[in-house]
């Protein structure tokens, strides 16, 4: 997990992307060595989100729960936790109450 408050050195997509019909938010960070991550807001809800690359889902404020595909059982993600889903899969992801905070890593 990055742990990090915050990002120095980086470009920000201002475009947000936006999901669920703005339940889920988040917007893109580009780092001079290429790679990618996006910083968002889950509101309350369950949703389904597919994967191109792998990616590393750190929980930074809030609570939610998350099942990735081919697995039967959902587990929990308080904040300062984080799963990993494989490249080319899926996720499900549940906020039961309030707004889990995230950082999304791919690659």
């Amino acid at each position: 997990m990055s742990g990090s408050k915050q990002f120095d050195k980086v470009s920000v997509v201002c475009k947000a992307n936006v999901y669920f019909d703005g339940k889920v938010v988040s917007h893109t960070i580009l780092f001079p060595d290429n790679t990618k991550k996006s910083v968002g807001l889950i509101y309350s809800g369950q949703y389904t989100f597919n994967t191109g690359a792998p990616e590393i889902m750190e929980i930074i404020a809030g609570t939610c729960r998350a099942r990735i595909k081919g697995e039967s059982d959902w587990k929990s993600y308080p904040a300062g936790t984080a799963f990993k889903v494989a490249g080319n899969s899926a996720f499900d992801i549940a906020v039961e109450t309030g707004i889990a905070e995230y950082i999304c890593s791919f690659g």
